[in-house]
């Protein structure tokens, strides 16, 4: 059971449209089953010609707001429409009665013990909904608080489910993403849009917020695909931001202006304060180097070193930027000259060899023209020799693979730490499963692929904690984090498909299965439910994953049927006979190879050579 809540301005038009024939003459036999007072004395009379005279029961709801009228109280009218689910049974007029007055006393509207409430009727004109009226007047001539009425109706539905044996629904503990208005779905119909702006900004904002570092980088990865960005800033302190709105530069209004769309009405955890929560450095746990092979440690370094070399003008300004990058740095002087820096090496934090010391590099090992002679011809363009600058910058195919298995194993150890939580301490893997989904639409933006992104999109609901709470800081969950922003590092790498990118997509199989568990045990149905749909989307994004995956021997035979001769093409249509003495080969259609299940095995030292 559903109820959904609206705000109106005139009762008495609300009141013809539900006594009328509807849009498509679909309401039948329209009369009140419950109301302020008894519903046989409140229905409207009838005319000669059988329409319902709805002048006395309008005037008796307006009656209460004739002393509240004044600013602020443009929207007096409170109209809910509840509606079972098709396959539950047809409820009767004392039933559906019942689920009024239980809504109205959920809501504090009109509680069941006070006859000074708000004013309102229950209209029925189908077998399967109601829909009630009321004006937000008390009638002691004050205000009635209206104040998370949404919510208030959900419990409500949720009780009266249980009571009548009707089929469950999710409870509005606001993990669910905000679905787009019928307006909304219908424009993108018409415009022949795939899917609904709301949808759209969503998926991006998300996919921004997982790949950033810092506040700054979100709205500028933001930027980089297409969306517009809305700043708001405080009224006390006005150089500070305290939220923002997105929109589409194709979504605008008749004036032509962008339609805005703030965090909030996306998602619950995409306000900009709970965004901040994800950036926040956290100590001991916000170490992005932990766990890293020396070829993964490499490619990040070389991204972040080049991107500091690019933006600066000067020595000083780059060893500047890379410490505000989160990287380590460690300077080489001069023996001659002790204050002369000759060079540098840059590392990780909590990047160690087997020994536990600090793993470095130099700028010569992760890129010839990143040495710091190099550097400087490059920043004083008046010298001899000037150093020609590099290309955009992009990471190879070793290098992405390396973060893949780095990713790989990071969901692998989440999944592990949500499964050992799930028996015990539920709440102990909430943070856990929050950082899946950074990890989810990361790899749909990385990977590609329909499946992918749908399986970030369903699984949304199963990330979010109840009733908008932020999960406590934990190490399994800022590892996760930190695995997501380097791989959304290689959006951009070059290769195809690979065997590690199949090990990813599987861990992240078992990863969302394990919170699909871990929901499960605190019976959180909708949240369980949405994680197994994810789960569903996944499975058809490894199938396709594999078929990609080039075989051996594979570019030899692309390269020997280059080379063949028409006639020995045209004899390898035509079958041959076996031979006696040699087995008989496979029927076709059939593979004498036993195809592998489960995840890959993965290295522990680094991607495969």
């Amino acid at each position: 059971m559903i109820g959904k809540v609206l705000r109106g301005t005139n009762a008495r038009r609300l009141l013809y449209y539900l006594y009328g024939p509807g849009k498509a003459n679909e309401h039948v036999d329209p009369h009140l089953v419950a109301g302020f007072a008894d519903p046989g004395e409140l229905e409207p009379d009838r005319r000669p010609d059988g329409s319902p005279d709805l002048r006395r029961l309008s005037g008796l709801l307006a009656q209460p707001l004739a002393a509240l009228a004044g600013p602020g109280y443009d929207k007096p009218v409170w109209h809910c429409a509840v509606r079972a689910a098709p396959g539950d049974q047809v409820l009767s007029d004392a039933e559906w009665e019942q689920v009024a007055a239980g809504i109205m006393d959920r809501t504090g509207l009109a509680p069941a013990d006070d006859e000074l409430g708000v004013r309102w009727v229950a209209v029925r004109h189908a077998a399967d909904h109601i829909h009630i009226v009321a004006t937000l007047a008390r009638q002691d001539g004050t205000r009635p608080r209206i104040w998370n009425d949404f919510y208030r109706v959900r419990e409500a539905c949720l009780e009266a489910e249980e009571r009548l044996g009707l089929a469950v629904t999710a409870p509005g503990d606001r993990t669910a993403g905000r679905r787009p208005s019928r307006a909304e779905t219908e424009q993108a119909a018409r415009r022949g849009w795939g899917e609904a702006p709301r949808v759209t900004l969503r998926r991006e904002v998300s996919a921004a917020a997982a790949g950033a570092r810092t506040e700054q980088e979100f709205f500028a990865r933001l930027a980089e695909t297409g969306v517009t960005t809305r700043l708001r800033y405080s009224t006390a302190n006005p150089g500070a931001v305290t939220g923002y709105a997105v929109g589409l530069p194709r979504h605008t209004a008749r004036d032509g202006g962008i339609i805005w769309y703030g965090g909030g009405k996306l998602a619950a955890d995409l306000t900009l304060p709970k965004l901040r929560a994800r950036w926040t450095t956290v100590g001991a746990d916000d170490v992005p180097g932990r766990g890293l092979s020396p070829a993964a440690a490499r490619a990040v370094l070389r991204n972040r070193v080049t991107g500091a070399a690019d933006q600066a003008r000067d020595e000083s300004g780059f060893f500047a930027r890379l410490r505000t990058d989160g990287v380590l740095v460690r300077l080489r002087f001069s023996e001659i000259n002790p204050g002369q820096v000759t060079g540098y090496a840059v590392s990780l934090p909590g990047h160690v060899g087997q020994d536990g010391e600090q793993l470095w590099y130099g700028g010569g090992r992760l890129a010839e023209g990143l040495t710091l002679p190099r550097l400087r011809r490059r920043w004083n363009p008046g010298r001899a020799g000037t150093a020609a600058r590099p290309g955009a910058f992009r990471f190879t195919a070793p290098e992405r693979d390396a973060i893949y298995a780095h990713a790989a194993r990071q969901a692998e150890l989440a999944a592990e730490h949500i499964r050992r939580c799930a028996g015990g301490d539920p709440g102990q893997a909430a943070d856990a499963a929050w950082a899946a989904a950074d990890t989810l639409h990361v790899a749909a933006r990385a990977l590609g692929g329909p499946e992918l992104r749908r399986a970030a999109d369903a699984y949304g609901r199963a990330a979010r904690a109840r009733y908008g709470r932020i999960p406590r800081r934990t190490s399994e969950g800022s590892q996760l984090r930190a695995a997501a922003r380097l791989m959304a590092l290689t959006c951009n790498a070059t290769g195809g498909s690979t065997f590690l990118t199949v090990a990813l997509i599987a861990n992240l199989v078992a990863l969302a299965v394990a919170v699909a568990e871990l929901r499960g045990a605190q019976k959180h149905a909708a949240q369980a439910a949405a994680a197994r749909a994810a789960v569903a989307h996944m499975h058809a994004a490894v199938t396709d994953a594999r078929s990609r995956v080039p075989r051996p021997g594979q570019a030899e035979d692309r390269q020997r049927s280059r080379t063949a001769a028409p006639a020995d093409m045209a004899r390898g249509d035509f079958p041959v006979p076996p031979r006696p003495g040699r087995p008989t080969p496979a029927e076709p259609g059939r593979s004498r190879v036993r195809p592998h299940r489960g995840p890959l095995p993965l290295r522990r030292d680094g991607p495969g050579r």
